[in-house]
């Protein structure tokens, strides 16, 4: 078994690391997806970089890394750490990813999304519904801020095992990713907008909605402005 899960390991990581939204845009407008809208490499920056139907093939494939890696975990027999260890790997080469020298990556999001479904269809459902609770007000980012505060708390009564080992292994896992999603909006580089604003209220904005400042729609065009220069 020790074998199976340095295998998958390493090839959950390089699953991970392959950057979905960067082949798909570059392929489509021969553009690199770093340089429009918000720079980031990810499935809802698609809809800024290039033809808005990409985001759907590119978020399904993201979700696919996650759910497959942890799905070849479970059908080879790995524990629930181990299969929560392998989904982890795969959400940090989608943020790391290595054939983009680990830098650029995205949130992790739609491969995070598929690791839940993954161990638990139930968490996967909820997570889903408190991510786009806040979509009809666009604070996509503030809901799945809420989702992964939730997760821990919630995985500990609705993942599927029984064993409190395994329901550990999974909430440990899921606090885990938590700090890892919300970690990579805080190391972001500081921006113009933001030079001249306390660093807790930035920190803050980060950590909540995943821009610097509280205006979305400035932050949002300022981010493309900025990039069409």
């Amino acid at each position: 078994m020790i074998g199976w899960f340095i295998l998958l390991a390493i090839g959950a990581y390089l699953l991970g690391s392959v950057p979905s939204s960067y082949l798909a845009v570059r392929w489509a407008r021969g553009i690199d997806i770093r340089t429009v809208g918000t720079g980031k490499i990810g499935a809802s920056n698609v809809l800024s970089a290039g033809p808005k139907w990409l985001a759907v093939p590119v978020a399904i494939f993201d979700i696919g890394k996650g759910a497959l890696s942890v799905w070849v975990a479970k059908t080879v027999g790995l524990n629930s750490a181990a299969q929560v260890t392998v989904g982890l790997l795969a959400i940090a080469g989608h943020n790391w990813p290595v054939f983009l020298r680990f830098q650029g990556g995205g949130r992790g999001v739609f491969t995070s999304l598929g690791v839940i479904a993954m161990l638990s269809w139930k968490l996967g459902l909820i997570t889903l519904v408190l991510t786009y609770l806040f979509a009809p007000i666009r604070q996509v980012a503030f809901g799945v801020f809420v989702a992964l505060i939730a997760l821990p708390f919630l995985s500990w009564f609705l993942a599927r095992p029984l064993d409190i080992a395994d329901r550990l292994a999974i909430t440990c896992g899921f606090i885990a990713l938590t700090v890892m999603a919300l970690g990579k909006r805080l190391v972001a580089h500081r921006t113009e907008l933001s030079k001249q604003m306390p660093w807790r209220d930035v920190m803050l904005n980060r950590l909540l909605f995943d821009r610097d400042i509280g205006d979305r729609r400035l932050w949002v065009s300022k981010a493309k402005a900025g990039k069409a220069q």
